[in-house]
This record gives structure tokens, sequence and C-alpha cells, in this order.
């Protein structure tokens, strides 16, 4: 914990475009880092005319694809068994991974099929490793991006919305970050029902 506080300190010292992309990149890897502090904070500072909003949604989708792919990638390079193996080491654990939650990414996946690289952006605990079973079923790369950037977008989206709403209010970001996390995910399950809805009501 003290190194990720340590990392959010340096990011509100040097928030830019660079960084809003590199923090998106190891936000949606395997290496375990709040989204909602990147884009609410970078959104404040477009409220500031500091950076732009628009460039900051695109680049943090961008990351979020990024960091997706390498998960992706690895899962295809190194199997399902060396995945589970790595899942049990103490560097796994350290980035709070372990082999229950790769398990349930990848039951998640089985139930849910393609679709679950979108809907997954939108749950914590599922968010980062969706891409982990989507590589180990060897799901079609062409997909796998166009799901995994609607989803990261979207959910950039709300982030950035919170930034906005809070703008001028930094401490209060700063403060509350897990607050505005949690308003985030009922938001997220808000619109994952209405998909739900939609679908049925199709059917």
């Amino acid at each position: 914990m003290e190194l990720i506080q340590s990392i959010i300190d340096w990011y509100l010292a040097n928030i830019n475009y660079f960084t809003i992309t590199l923090l998106m990149v190891v936000e949606s890897s395997f290496i375990p880092f709040p989204s909602e502090v990147v884009v609410p904070v970078a959104a404040w500072k477009a409220c500031q005319g500091e950076l732009n909003i628009f460039i900051v949604l695109i680049l943090s989708t961008l990351g979020a694809l990024i960091g997706a792919c390498i998960n992706y990638f690895l899962s295809i390079t190194l199997g399902r068994t060396l995945i589970y193996k790595f899942a049990d080491t103490r560097f796994a654990h350290a980035c709070l991974i372990d082999k229950e939650k790769v398990e349930k990414s990848e039951a998640y996946f089985r139930k849910n099929g393609n679709i679950s690289t979108f809907v997954g952006r939108f749950i914590p605990g599922i968010r980062q490793l969706i891409s982990i079973p989507a590589g180990l079923a060897k799901m079609k790369f062409g997909p796998f991006c166009l799901y995994t950037s609607l989803g990261a977008f979207l959910w950039n989206v709300i982030l950035a919305v919170l930034g906005y709403v809070a703008h001028g209010q930094m401490n209060i970001i700063k403060k509350y970050n897990t607050e505005l996390a949690y308003i985030v995910v009922a938001l997220s399950i808000l619109f994952v029902v209405y998909l739900v809805y939609k679908g049925v009501k199709k059917n």
C-alpha cells in the first residue's frame, strides 16, 4: 500500500498525457492500481484548462487496452498451467492475484462468453483479470480489442464525470477516493442491469 500511495503522490505531482496513459496500462495489467485515482484527477485538471478531456479519455482508454493486451498475450504464451502456477507465487500475491481470483475470472468468462471482456470492465476484482481467460480461450484479437476498448471507454467516461463533478475540490477526490469508487461501482451495476434488461426484452 505504501508503494501505491507513493505512485499516487508522484502522479498527482506529474499529471500529463504520458503519465495518464502509463498508469492506465499498469491499472489494466496484472499490477493493481486504481483507475479511480487516474481518470477523475485528470478530468479535474481538464476543468482547469490544463488538459483536454477528449484526449484524456482517448489515452486512458488506449492505456487500458494496452494493459489488457499484456495479460491477453501472456495468457496465450504461457498457457493455463503456467498462469495458475504464477498465481501461486509471492509476486502474484503481492500484485493481489491468487488462484481463486483467476478461477473466478475464468468462470465468469466461460459463463458470459466474449461479451464478458466488455461487461467485466465494470466489475471490481474482474476488471483487471478478465483478459487472462480471454487469452486462455484464444479469443479472436479483433473482438477482444473492440469489447475491451468499449468497456474501458465507458468506465473512463464515468470516472471523468466524477472528476468534473468534483472539480475545484481536489482534496475531496484525494480524501474520499474509496467512496467515489463505490459510486462508480453502483453506476456500473445499474448500467449492466440495463444491458441485461435490454437483452431479455429483445429475446
